[in-house]
């Protein structure tokens, strides 16, 4: 199966820059960059190789400068989950700066390298990429029920599993590996019943915007500290951060809280406790999420800089998702029937007439064919999402 990123990152490599691969756990880091040749691989995940960097940084100095006089070229060098050990930065850009060795890192957690005061994130020197689950223009056709990617997401060993108990019981072992290794190993939390609860809470409430106070309650911890659980999620790239789009000449009351989305939709189902068949009025909820990740993923892999946000004002005023590129927007409904209406494409309506920089909209729906509602507002299936966007 062919990555998106794999082109990418094969120009940034030719043009002799070093890439900071960043993505959570199992969507194939390791798989993408095995296909090029290097001359050295450090595995930070084995503990004897961790300890040995741990204890003396700079023997990877030493190391890349006798390959370097060996092999007369720059050697190529890759360094697997680059942030167990944080120090190793400085080392890379000694090497870097001296033009000794080319560099991927890869890494599953970003918490170390941002949070840590002391830590080199290497500015200007490496260009950071990021692999997220397989999208909708990597999955294979004919496309599978749009139930599957709901249910059980696409991390790629899940999307290539047939068999529906070997999904389910590498989805459970995932969320527990996030809550062991990426949790209680980086001693994140102290009280890690607490985590657990907001864990299920934050799985439930993906896609909402978030009430602090609320899950605050819910739990019995402070707001500070759902907040902090928040930034733990973001930090550990389990959850993604949609800012709301709060530009308006005519709107005082736009929504400026956030909301989060668990990346994967099948680790946001196990997360939450929930089976794996689920009620027909919870699917359009989970529907919204999946066209929000895609975008999420498709604004990542484009050369030109694009944002994902939502636009709601206090009045109920609501446009799910918004993709914003320079001055242009494309502002997108989403609704879980194969039937759409102009009704459903009232508040794109709106935004279409308040806005000049949106000139288009679309309603991303279950339909057969692309149907114009209103002017500017076309419903169109979701197996046709990433084809508009790559036109847009």
């Amino acid at each position: 199966m062919d990555r998106s990123l794999e082109k990418k990152l094969s120009r940034i490599l030719k043009r002799g820059k070093s890439v900071l691969l960043l993505g959570p756990r199992q969507t194939g880091k390791t798989t993408l960059i095995g296909q090029y040749k290097a001359d050295l691989e450090v595995t930070l995940l084995i503990s004897k190789i961790r300890r040995q960097y741990e204890a003396d940084p700079d023997q990877l100095i030493r190391e890349v400068q006798a390959l370097e006089k060996k092999a007369g070229k720059l050697p190529l060098v890759v360094i697997d989950e680059v942030q167990k050990v944080p120090a190793l930065m400085d080392a890379i850009q000694y090497l870097v700066d001296k033009q000794l060795g080319q560099f991927i890192l890869t890494g599953s957690s970003a918490r170390k390298l941002r949070h840590n005061k002391n830590v080199n994130l290497l500015p200007g020197r490496v260009i950071q990429l990021y692999l997220d689950p397989i999208n909708l223009g990597e999955a294979s056709l004919p496309y599978p029920l749009i139930e599957n990617f709901l249910l059980y997401g696409s991390l790629p060993a899940i999307y290539l599993e047939s068999d529906p108990q070997i999904r389910e019981e590498e989805l459970d072992s995932y969320v527990d590996l996030y809550l062991e290794d990426e949790v209680r190993s980086e001693a994140l939390v102290r009280d890690i019943g607490a985590f657990e609860n907001f864990l299920k809470l934050a799985a439930i409430e993906s896609g909402h915007i978030v009430n602090f106070d609320k899950i605050s309650q819910d739990i019995g911890v402070a707001r500070t500290t759902i907040s902090a659980y928040y930034q733990i999620l973001e930090d550990c790239l389990i959850a993604e951060r949609i800012e709301p789009y709060t530009t308006s000449k005519t709107r005082k009351r736009l929504t400026k809280s956030p909301k989060y989305i668990l990346f994967d939709l099948g680790l946001r189902r196990l997360a939450a406790k929930e089976p794996c068949t689920l009620p027909e009025k919870y699917l359009g909820a989970l529907f919204e999420q999946f066209v929000g990740l895609e975008l999420i993923r498709w604004s990542r892999l484009q050369d030109a800089k694009s944002t994902v946000h939502f636009w709601r004002d206090a009045s109920g005023l609501e446009v799910d998702w918004l993709l914003s590129r320079d001055q242009d927007l494309l502002p997108i409904e989403v609704k879980w029937t194969k039937t759409p209406s102009r009704r459903d494409a009232k508040h794109l309506e709106v935004f279409l007439n308040e806005y000049p920089g949106a000139t288009q909209a679309y309603v991303v729906c279950q339909v057969s064919q692309p149907q114009i509602l209103l002017k500017g507002v076309e419903a169109i299936s979701w197996k046709d999402l990433i084809s508009r966007l790559n036109h847009w």
